[in-house]
Parts: structure tokens; sequence; C-alpha cells
């Protein structure tokens, strides 16, 4: 797969997601405004790379201030933490990168060097990046195991290599699933209103070989009805302590299609997409975008003009509806309250660089 995003010496990188799959372009970003702009555009879009470009929003911003001290340099990059926490609120994993560079900041201040930090914060983006491929394989792993040997897997949305910073999650884990000889045809609902799933992962599994047939979203239920499918698996913006998911607008629909025909339904994503704090699904922000996105595809108008339109980017996926959650430390099952604790302070103990396979003190079904 072409590099979803990257680190460079003029700026960073990003493969705009606008464009695919007609066009296959990359924008460069050359100060932290630009990457805020991008996130908040969707140029860079899915949890794990939001997360990755804030990281490198936040050492670019650090690098290019003019900033003579650490005091100085503290107080400009809370304003660069402040503009790229500003731009999508539902996908934690943006916070979690934020604050993961707020805390790289503190402990190379010690030093009193404003240019040890400055060089700190740009080796920590770089390095979130790397782990962040190393704990999508490491979820293909996990998940592998859990897809059928041969048929048709669902999947909504784009939770693939495009949505990372390298390999994915959801389709990371068909990828692991077909490297491990499974032979695996997959249904990719188109995912209105900005087609992720027609542009990106049809797009990303056409370069990959693997089979790829698109739906629209709205036949989702007559294939889990009547078409063979034996899993659906999705990727999450951001999940609640008792297992609540977040994930694209129409993910709900497709779970509790999912468990009416007796199809399991599985979420995967990193760790860091856990948010403990949080006891349900019900406190998780739903980000409402622009309605235009409803109302036009390609600039072409497909609501008559004064309709007014609903627009937000995500539902809430009770956990009730989930059979299991894969992470790089292992597969969570119900009751989730335990076993996403587990998991969690699992990963915690094993420390940000050890995403790469080895398990946790959970088993891989999350019993501990």
């Amino acid at each position: 797969m072409l590099p979803t995003l990257e680190w460079t010496d003029a700026g960073v990188r990003l493969l705009d997601q606008k464009l695919l799959p007609g066009r296959v372009e990359y924008r460069l970003c050359r100060d932290y405004r630009e990457v805020a702009a991008a996130i908040r555009d969707m140029t860079v879009r899915g949890a794990p790379a939001i997360g990755v470009a804030a990281a490198m929003g936040a050492a670019l911003g650090a690098r290019q201030s003019r900033a003579a001290t650490v005091a100085a340099l503290r107080g400009e990059f809370d304003e660069i933490l402040a503009a790229l926490a500003a731009t999508r609120p539902t996908a934690v994993n943006l916070f979690w990168a934020l604050d993961r560079m707020r805390r790289k900041f503190d402990a190379a201040a010690a030093s009193g060097d404003a240019e040890a930090v400055r060089a700190a914060l740009v080796a920590e983006a770089q390095r979130i990046a790397a782990e962040d491929i190393a704990i999508n394989q490491a979820i293909g792993r996990h998940g592998a195991a859990l897809l059928p040997a041969a048929g048709r897997v669902l999947t909504h949305c784009n939770a693939g290599a495009l949505a990372t910073a390298g390999f994915g999650t959801a389709l990371g884990v068909i990828r692991a699933a077909v490297a491990a000889g499974k032979r695996i045809e997959v249904l990719a609902d188109e995912t209105r209103p900005f087609l992720q799933g027609a542009r990106l992962t049809a797009w990303e599994l056409q370069q990959d070989g693997i089979p790829t047939t698109v739906i629209t979203d709205n036949m989702a239920g007559h294939f889990l009805r009547t078409g063979g499918i034996g899993a659906v698996v999705v990727g999450a913006d951001r999940i609640a302590a008792n297992g609540d998911v977040a994930n694209k607008i129409g993910t709900y629909a497709v779970a509790v299609l999912a468990k009416e025909n007796g199809v399991p339904f599985y979420v995967a994503a990193p760790t860091s997409t856990l948010d403990l704090s949080l006891p349900s699904g019900e406190q998780i922000p739903i980000e409402q975008r622009d309605a235009r996105e409803v109302k036009e595809i390609q600039g072409v108008a497909v609501v008559p003009e004064g309709v007014a339109v609903f627009n937000p980017a995500f539902d809430i996926t009770p956990h009730r509806y989930v059979s299991a959650i894969i992470t790089e430390a292992g597969v969570a099952r119900p009751p989730y309250a335990a076993s996403l604790a587990r998991l969690r302070a699992g990963a915690e103990d094993r420390g940000p660089r050890s995403g790469g396979g080895e398990r946790s003190g959970a088993a891989p079904d999350g019993r501990g």
C-alpha cells in the first residue's frame, strides 16, 4: 500500500483521500494549521491515522516555533495542541496522541533545552506512526482466527491502511486471514455520505487482490439474511468502558441486522481507541458534519434546494450487539467492563512499543 502519511523535512505528507480512487495525490502540510485543516476536511481520516497526523502536526508546530526557552515553547505548544484537538470530536485517538505528545514535552522539558524538546517531539511522532503499524499487524493476527475459513465477510466504512499509518484494523484482520490461507471475499458497504467503502475500502483491497464487491448501505440486511456472510468486521473511533462502540454512521444498523441473522459482529481497534473514562456510549460526542456532504455527490446536487439535512458522522452500537472486540493485546468478549479493563492494563504494562503481537496479561479471549 502507498503510505497514508509520513514525516518529511519539508512537513507532513498526507495521501489526499478525498481524491481517491480517481487520483492518487499527496498534500504537503507545511505547518500545524495545515495539518489541522487536513484532519478537519478529511484529507486524512480514520481514528488511528487522525491520531498519528495530530502527533506529527504537534511536532511540526514545535519545530517551527521560534521560542528560545522551554517556558516560551510550552506556551506556544499549548496553543498548537488546542488547535489540533478542536478538529474532530469523536475519535479518541486524536486526544490520546495529543496527550502523549504533551507528556513527551513534559519529560523532555527537564533538560531545560528547547531544541532538545523539539527533537524529542519529532522522534515521538515518528515512534507513534511506527507503533501504529505494528499494533495493526497484531490486531490482524488476533482477529484472523475469528474469520471463517472461506466465504464472505461484510465491512462498513474504511478501517484499512488508509485509516491508519499502515495495514489497517478491520481490513488488517481480513489481510491477516487471507495471508493465513483463508479464502475470503469482502462485501463493502458503500458508506454514505462520504463513500469510504466504495471509494477507499474497495480501492485498498483491489490493490491487494482480495475479491471485493461493493453494495449500497441499504443492501446489507438483504445479504446478511441471504448472502452467506460468515462475519462482519468493522473499526471504531471510540469504545466506552462497557463495550459500546462509536463508529461510522450506519454501523449500528449493520450490527442489529447481523445479530438478527446470527452473524458474528466483530470490532477491531487498538487499545488507544478505548475510552474507559466513559461508562457507556451515551457519553460519546457525535460529530455533526456539513450538510453539503449529503446534499451533493462530487459537486452534483442530489437533494432539492431548501430541504433540511441531518449529517451525524457516527452512531453508537450498544455492546449487546458486539460479539468481540479485537485489540493488539488480545480479544475482549462480554462482559466488556472487565475484559476491556484487563486488556488496557496489559497493554499499558507492556509499554507503548509492544504492539507487535506479544500478548498482555489477558488471555487472547480477554478472560485474563
